[in-house]
Formats: C-alpha cells, structure tokens, sequence
C-alpha cells in the first residue's frame, strides 16, 4: 500500500503544483489555462519546477497511509457489534469523516512546507529543500507556525468521508451477480480492499476509484481553495509578488472567505478544480495498474 501511496503521489504532483499557483493570489494571473500553466512551468523552471514541494508528502507518505488505516478501523469499529458484518453507507461515510481529520494533524505542517515550495518562482529560492522551508517557518513562528491552517485542512479532508462513501457505493452498485463472496474484515480497509480485488473486476474498482477521487474533491474544494490560500499567505505576500494586500487578509478561515468572495467573487473558491479532476484519471490508472498487478502476483 506504500507503494501505491508514492506512485499516486508521483503522478498527481505536477496537476498539485498546478493547483497551488492558480489558488495564489499574486500569481494565479500568470497562467491562462491549465495547459499553459503546465508548460510555462516547464518552461521557466524546467520539468522539475513541477514536483517542487514532493519531497514533504514523500518522507511522510507511509505514515500517513499507517494513519488513515488505523484510523478508520477505530471509528468503523466503534460503529460495528460485529467487525465481519457489513457495515452501511452512512458508517463508511463517518468512518472515513473521522480519519480525515485524524490525518489532518500530518497533513497540515506537511502540506503548509510544500505550498510555500510550490508557490516559489523561477527566480526565487527555489532550491532551499522542505527542512529549511520548516525550520524557517519555526524560527519566525514556532511549532504552531507549521499548524497554520489546521482547522481548514481538518475540514478539507472530511473528504475522506465523500471519498470513501462513492467508492464503496459505486463498487456495491456495479458488482456482478456472480461475483463470489470474500470473507472479510470490514472495519479493517487492507481487508476491505483486498476482498474486493479478488471478488470484482479492475475495470470496477478503477471506476469506483475515478467516481470516488471526483466526488471527494468536489464535495470539499472550496475549502481546499481557503486551506491553501492560508498557507501560501506569507509567502505570497513577503516574497512573490509586488500586489498591495491588507495585512494578513488570509488569516482565518472566515477572513480568507470575506476577503476572496468580496475581491474575486464566489467562482474564485472553485480555481484550480480543472488540473485537480484532470488528476484522477491518470492517478487511478496508475494506482490501480500497480496494485492489479500486486495483487495477481501474490494470488
């Protein structure tokens, strides 16, 4: 399941980065789509201008991955009399709410070095590596500095319940008649999706895996937009740009809303959305190449 986890990672990391600058808002403007975001980067700053910031999510990649596994068996645990039963769609949903924010304790620091990473420039310090990144943002803030934004990653990734659910859904829906039963824990995920590799076909799973990354990210964007725009704040303001912002206007959750609705209007909260539903497709291609050909070689 690492290996998955690293290889999602690789090939979503570009569409990210993408992300991350139309989010900005000094630089945003400097791309006009997402094509041409993806080949100004490559352009100004070369191939590796779009992995900038992969290094972080890389070194806590199987934490995070051991997290969200113990997670979710505790809060499905806590919902099931009997870890072999069959759990409904509305305990999968709050189990997967619940290791959402659980991971969001990880996530935050790891995610908040990355941003300011990727918001950097061809022309600024872009080779300055994710531990001087966190120990300046230490050095000028301490530990809670690196929780900038937490509570707003704690609701973004409540997207794990949307995520969770569309994929269980979508595989309860397509499987086939015949398909025989696994015995399985399902309070555990490894046994979940174990069982439900060898009982459906890939073409299932990788639909249930496409409808799932679309339906998590769609349900929890805006505030991913508001997460983001948090956490790229001070770089955006001190080093990017020349643009006159009030003093911190993305400070809190409610400041950030206020000042980006009353500056961009209402659409802004969805910028970025395109390259992050472009992902899921080239994501779940991979992910489940890697893990179909896992599991046929232990079968």
């Amino acid at each position: 399941m690492i290996t998955l986890g690293v290889v999602g990672l690789l090939v979503a990391h570009p569409f990210d980065t993408v992300k991350v600058r139309f989010q900005n808002p000094v630089i945003y403007s400097r791309y006009k789509s997402t094509f041409n975001a993806f080949s100004t980067i490559v352009r100004e700053e070369r191939f590796q201008g779009l992995y900038k910031g992969v290094v972080s999510p890389l070194a806590t990649c199987a934490f995070m991955n051991g997290l969200v596994f113990s997670s979710y068996k505790f809060f499905m645990r806590a919902q099931l009399d009997d870890p072999a039963s069959v759990p409904t769609l509305m305990q999968v949903f709050l189990a997967g709410t619940g290791c959402g924010i659980v991971t969001s304790l990880v996530a935050t620091p790891t995610e908040l070095i990355k941003i300011r990473q990727q918001n950097v420039l061809a022309n600024g310090p872009s080779h300055a590596s994710a531990a001087k990144v966190a120990m300046a943002i230490f050095r000028q803030h301490g530990a809670r500095g690196l929780y900038r934004g937490l509570a707003a990653t704690a609701l973004r990734d409540t997207g794990y319940g949307t995520y969770f659910l569309a994929y269980e859904a979508t595989c309860r829906y397509f499987k086939p008649p015949s398909a025989r039963p696994v015995d399985a824990d399902h309070s555990s995920l490894l046994s979940e999706i174990d069982a439900e590799a060898y009982s459906m076909p890939w073409s299932v799973l990788f639909l249930a895996g496409g409808f799932a990354g679309i339906a998590g990210w769609l349900a929890t964007f805006p505030m991913d937009f508001v997460k983001t725009r948090m956490q790229s704040s001070d770089l955006s303001i001190t080093k990017l740009g020349t643009a006159k912002l009030p003093k911190d206007p993305f400070r809190t959750i409610l400041s950030t809303v206020v000042h980006s609705y009353r500056t961009e209007g209402s659409t802004v909260f969805f910028r970025g959305l395109t390259p992050t539903l472009i992902r899921s497709v080239p994501v779940n291609i991979a992910t489940f190449s890697v893990y179909e050909s896992v599991v046929h070689m232990l079968s």
